[in-house]
Formats: C-alpha cells, structure tokens, sequence
C-alpha cells in the first residue's frame, strides 16, 4: 500500500512559492523521521531536507538554507517543505520518505511517497 502521499506542487516563475505536504496514509508518522529528496531527469536524487520524529532537529542542504522551510503537524499526520524564492535549479520531482535522522543530515529507512512535480520557470 501507498503509505506516504506528497501534493502541492506546481508550475511557478522564478521567485515565487509552494509549499508541499507529505501525508501519511496508513501510516502514522508520529514517532518517524521524515526527509524531502528531489531528483530531476538524468540527475542523481538529492537529499534536500529532513526533520526529527519530534521535530526538535531539522536539516538542509546548502541549496535550500534560508529558502526552504521543514515542519509537521503531528495532528494531520503531515510533514511540510515551505520553499520560498524559487529557483530554476530547485525543478525536479520531489519525494518524501521515513528516514533514519543522524546530526548530519538523513537516510532513507524505505518508505517513499509517488513524488510530485515542482517546475521552476518564467
């Protein structure tokens, strides 16, 4: 079964907004690490983001620091990346995943979303 569910991305122009979401289904992602990851066409998947079960540690990857944003609402079982000042480099299809969390960053623990496409262009 599909236990992780990603939306909200989009076509925008270069400066512009999006925020998506990851929502568990199936699967409570209370007491799980979750992490962002982007891959476009031809290019290796990239670790953007990722946040603690308890959402006290966060990390990004130099890329991202200071556009994007990781958050969750334990609540609505959903894991957020708020990506502000859009690039064209930010395009890909981005996915989120149970991750195990370290201090340095994230790896997948192998439950993984569809994905959802992010197009950055004027």
């Amino acid at each position: 079964q599909v236990q992780l569910v990603e939306s909200g991305g989009d076509l925008v122009q270069p400066g512009g907004s999006l925020r998506l979401s990851c929502v568990g289904s199936g699967l409570t992602l209370n007491y799980r690490a979750i992490g962002w990851f982007r891959q476009a066409p031809g290019k290796e998947r990239e670790r953007v983001s990722c946040i603690s079960s308890s959402a006290g540690k966060t990390y990004y990857t130099d890329s991202v620091k200071g556009r994007f944003t990781i958050s969750r609402d334990h609540a609505k079982n959903t894991v957020y990346l708020q990506m502000n000042s859009l690039k064209p480099e930010d395009t890909a299809v981005y996915y989120c995943a149970t991750v195990y969390y370290y201090d340095y960053g994230c790896s997948p623990r192998g439950s993984w979303g569809q994905g959802t496409q992010v197009t950055v262009s004027s």
